[in-house]
């Protein structure tokens, strides 16, 4: 498993993880609660910077792995690819937040409904990577 490989894994673990814990904490208010009255900033604050800091410290444990650092064609290509099938997914996801703020709905809504495009915006990039290493790009 390549260096690239094995990053992707990772991301998609973070990216799988961290948004799920996010959502029992979040979301397990509805029940006691309207959506005025739950405080969602500084989960989602606080989720967003466990992700990030979850992912650079994975990269730096891996960045002493060998082979860190070294990509091929190959991994670029796929790389890239990935990338771009993310893209398609978090512009459907900035756009069904715009829909819902066109509508009128909570902040509540829009701001994880855009957290929610930015997660799977990673999941399935990562998704996408791996596929391709796994069945060959």
């Amino acid at each position: 498993m390549s260096h690239e490989e094995k990053r992707a894994w990772v991301y998609a673990v973070i990216a799988g993880v961290v948004p799920v814990v996010y959502a029992v904490i979040v979301f397990g208010r509805l029940a006691d609660a309207s959506v005025a009255e739950i405080s969602y900033v500084r989960p989602l604050l606080i989720a967003v910077g466990v992700a990030i800091l979850a992912n650079v410290l994975a990269d730096t444990l891996m960045g002493a792995s060998r082979g860190a650092g070294r990509r091929d064609e190959r991994d670029v290509g796929i790389f890239r690819y990935g990338t771009q099938a993310g893209y398609y997914v978090l512009a459907a996801g900035a756009a069904g937040a715009l829909l819902l703020t066109l509508a009128g709905f909570e902040h509540f809504w829009i701001a994880n409904a855009l957290y929610l495009a930015f997660v799977l915006d990673a999941l399935v990039s990562s998704i996408a990577k791996i596929v391709a290493y796994r069945r060959g790009f």
